[in-house]
């Protein structure tokens, strides 16, 4: 019996995907754990692996179409009684229709003759239903399938039934078999019509070019207009003064060089951004609508620039872990996540997210948070500038602007207030973030 392959849950949140490349082609055995294709989600590509033995029969969606939802048919797998075009009697694939009339679903006959009668061993309006293979092996053996009971579903006729029938003489099979084989009209396919990505923008007769979103640039689109007309943002900025920092990162890059290891700023400012979190844990929360979540741990959603748009893989427990594994972990998980390989456990949850646009020569932005999550971090660009001294004097610091976007239905501006004075306190005094 046919087996209906189709479009994966890959994520808890996925409800649609983009079916990006096919790993097999029509009439290739598979088994379970092989390779089948490639799928984007809204956040990565990830491999779907087979679940059942076979062959495939038919490949229902095409590589590279947009927008194929969860449950959708995308291929028919067959066993090992029957051929690749018994993907015939199995559902397909294709995106749903408008339901027609069952008159207008069957093609209609040219004008003419009538047709000539089915055999009596077929059954008086009866259709008969057969593998390929089936058929093959009942034309080789002259055996009559109109008289054979088939024991597959729904009657459906397979090799053990022929394996077991009478053999019938060749001539009365070729005559039973003439009408059944006869071509059939078939409906003619409707012309697609030209598809239009949008009718939203006016044309105003500048020359340009449409290009089709991505899955991820969709969802990115989605949330972030979710997130800016539902969650009322309060933004509180800080500016911090990085010298001491940048010292002690010169040391330990050269204490740790011999280890190959390389600490960014970006690596220390999750390190700071945890604990902080974890000092103010009144900020560490995610509004539930008549809940609210407070988490004892620190994980930190990291925003990484990528083709496709944004992704944000997370350092899990930031507040406990060394700075140098932070930058160990970072460094992997960026690398990925631009290949579009993360899994959804590394860039799904998170209690807070950072965004540091510092290394594109932005002073100063507010970020869009990023929903369940209470708030998210938003670091510029570390630059020389005036600065009032301990003793009062006017002198030049290296500084940065840290705007923190709060969830203002989870997180009161005094307890937002508290956090970036911890964050700055922890980027000024830096020790405290090796401990």
């Amino acid at each position: 019996m046919p087996i209906a392959i189709r479009m994966p849950a890959l994520s808890p949140t996925m409800k649609e995907g983009r079916l990006a490349k096919w790993l097999v082609k029509v009439g290739d055995s598979v088994s379970s754990g092989d390779i089948m294709a490639e799928i984007e989600t809204d956040k990565a590509t990830m491999e779907f692996e087979a679940v059942d033995e076979g062959t495939i029969a038919s490949l229902d969606v095409a590589e590279g179409t947009d927008g194929v939802e969860v449950g959708t048919v995308i291929a028919i797998l067959v066993g090992d009684d029957e051929e690749t075009d018994s993907a015939a009697a199995a559902p397909k694939a294709s995106p749903p229709a408008p339901a027609a009339s069952p008159a207008a679903s069957e093609p209609k006959a040219a004008p003419g003759p009538a047709p000539a009668p089915i055999p009596a061993s077929a059954g008086k309006g009866a259709r008969l239903i057969a593998s390929p293979l089936a058929r093959r092996l009942a034309a080789e053996k002259g055996v009559d399938l109109g008289a054979i009971a088939g024991s597959g579903p729904n009657g459906r006729i397979v090799r053990a039934d022929v394996d077991t029938a009478r053999s019938a003489p060749r001539a009365e099979t070729r005559a039973a078999a003439a009408p059944a084989e006869a071509p059939k009209p078939q409906a003619a396919a409707p012309a697609a019509p030209a598809q239009k990505l949008t009718d939203a923008i006016p044309d105003f007769g500048i020359p340009f070019a449409d290009a089709r979103l991505s899955s991820m640039r969709k969802v990115i689109a989605r949330r972030l207009t979710e997130s800016k007309s539902q969650v009322p943002h309060i933004y509180l900025t800080v500016d911090v003064r990085l010298d001491a920092l940048l010292k002690l990162r010169g040391e330990l890059n050269e204490a740790l060089a011999a280890r190959q290891v390389k600490l960014s700023v970006n690596d220390l400012l999750i390190k700071a951004l945890g604990l902080a979190l974890i000092a103010v844990p009144r900020c560490n929360v995610a509004f539930g609508g008549d809940v609210l979540r407070s988490y004892s741990r620190a994980d930190i959603s990291v925003a990484v620039s990528i083709p496709a748009g944004l992704i944000t893989p997370i350092i899990t427990d930031a507040a406990t872990k060394p700075v140098s594994q932070i930058s160990a972990e970072m460094g992997t998980l960026a690398a990925r996540a631009r290949e579009g390989k993360l899994m959804p456990s590394e860039y799904q949850g998170g209690t807070a997210s950072l965004s540091n646009m510092g290394m594109m020569g932005i002073r100063q932005f507010e970020a869009v948070i990023n929903p369940p999550q209470g708030m998210i971090m938003a670091i510029g660009a570390g630059e020389k500038r005036p600065w009032v001294m301990a003793d009062g004097t006017l002198g030049v610091a290296s500084a940065m602007s840290a705007t923190g976007s709060f969830d203002h239905r989870a997180i009161d501006g005094a307890d937002g207030a508290q956090l970036m004075a911890a964050f700055r306190d922890l980027i000024e005094k830096p020790l405290g973030l090796l401990v």
